[in-house]
């Protein structure tokens, strides 16, 4: 069998979920609270790497972005709304045909196909950033998956990668606070197991010509009921990594 990033478990647990993408009450309250926080920092570091003007309508016109694992299209319409030309893939096909319907409600122009970062590296399509978000943690092979999300970058071009990491703090918080004691998450929704470092995501992509151009932690508020950036890491961060 070739190697393959997909672990069947979890395509099954969000296929489960899918009509409940775009309901903010909904199982994934959580990622819609969330959203603000990793919009404005992918906003505030596209516009700067790229030399783009924030004051004009579709500031990411002629940017090609590819949002890996799009679920529901959380990030991928408000991508799309800033002008660049996007692309989402997850390999639930169920994830699919919902954000399609989404994107066609909001008459919004995204491409999405059910198909996995392997599958696409193969095709030789290359972008000017690559959406890593949430993903890295549900997969079933890391390196493969690092691998072929830093082949999809164009030269000059940027990686957002946001994950969890594999500290005492994050189980307490990620997993016993969130799914058992919150009751945010479904039970089941993580596994600590699958978390990883910084420094390990890091070693991985340095091998694939990336190197890390900015790190934050992202931490909740619960006084203000929102998240915001960081410089504790210890639970949930975010990398930028720009291809060589």
């Amino acid at each position: 069998m070739p190697a393959s990033t997909i672990d069947e478990a979890e395509v099954k647990k969000f296929s489960d979920l899918a009509e409940q993408w775009w309901d903010p009450a909904g199982q994934f309250k959580p990622l819609h609270k969330f959203n603000p926080v990793r919009l404005a920092y992918i906003r505030e570091q596209v516009l700067a790497h790229f030399n783009l003007d924030g004051t004009k309508r579709f500031p990411f016109k002629g940017i090609k972005i590819l949002d890996v694992g799009c679920g529901g299209g959380l990030l991928c319409e408000p991508m799309a709304r800033l002008g660049a030309d996007v692309t989402g893939i997850d390999p639930s096909e169920r994830n699919i045909a919902i954000a399609k319907i989404h994107a066609k409600q909001s008459e919004l122009k995204i491409d999405y196909i059910a198909a996995t970062s392997e599958d696409i590296a193969a095709s030789s399509q290359k972008y000017d950033v690559v959406l890593n978000m949430e993903v890295v943690e549900h997969v079933a092979d890391v390196p493969l998956f690092l691998k072929s999300c830093s082949d999809l970058v164009t030269p000059g071009g940027l990686m957002f990668i946001a994950t969890i990491n594999r500290t005492a703090k994050a189980y307490a918080l990620a997993i016993v606070g969130a799914e058992y004691v919150l009751k945010w998450l479904p039970k089941g929704t993580h596994e600590f197991s699958k978390f990883l470092t910084p420094e390990e995501i890091t070693s991985i992509i340095k091998r694939h010509g990336m190197s890390i151009r900015d790190k934050t932690g992202v931490s909740f508020n619960p006084l203000h009921d929102h998240w915001r950036k960081s410089r504790d890491m210890a639970v949930n961060y975010m990398l930028l990594a720009e291809k060589k």
